[in-house]
């Protein structure tokens, strides 16, 4: 018995050593010139591609700017302590929602943000129902709910710095967020 576990250790260093071999004779057949000619061709296409429309805009389709320009914001506000979308916030996700269909690809990530007051936990659930608020409107207006989706970050995130009711009101918010394609 002990004259067979030298020979199968031999058999496996043996094996092990011409899978190393061979791996490496493949890495060094592989030729890099390869990758070279098709990389620079990429972003000529992309940039003839995107030269049309944004070099006269400077705002690439689909993109944060992009839904910034058309729907006149990418942010909806919130009353104090509250979810709910009034008249303004609808108009503004309306915009969102007509955006959304005319970029059929994008993705987007609907962020929950609350003011300083309050505990952490309470402004994470409200600045969740925040971004559902938003979700669900979308939604509503014909959105797939598939390239919609929602964060919380209470209020770890404020948009504006200060104790008085005019940052309070700023960080009382909604943000729709592009994410990609």
């Amino acid at each position: 018995m002990t004259r067979q576990i030298p020979t199968l250790t031999l058999l496996a260093v043996a094996a092990l050593s011409l899978a190393a071999c061979a791996t490496k004779k493949v890495e060094l057949e592989a030729p890099p010139a390869t990758a070279r000619p098709e990389t620079p061709a990429a972003p000529v296409q992309q940039g003839g591609g995107d030269t049309a429309a944004p070099v006269t805009s400077g705002t690439l389709p689909g993109s944060q700017q992009d839904l910034r320009e058309k729907a006149g914001s990418d942010t909806v506000l919130f009353g104090y302590d509250s979810y709910e979308l009034d008249a303004d916030a609808r108009a503004v996700l309306t915009r969102h929602a007509a955006w959304l269909k005319a970029n059929p690809g994008v993705r987007v990530t609907l962020e929950g943000h609350c003011d300083e007051r309050g505990t952490r936990e309470y402004n994470l659930a409200l600045g969740d129902r925040r971004a559902n608020s938003a979700k669900n409107f979308l939604a509503s207006q014909g959105v797939d709910v598939g390239r919609l989706s929602t964060i919380s970050y209470g209020k770890e995130k404020p948009v504006a710095e200060g104790g008085d009711d005019a940052a309070h009101a700023q960080n009382r918010r909604a943000v729709t967020v592009v994410m990609g394609r």
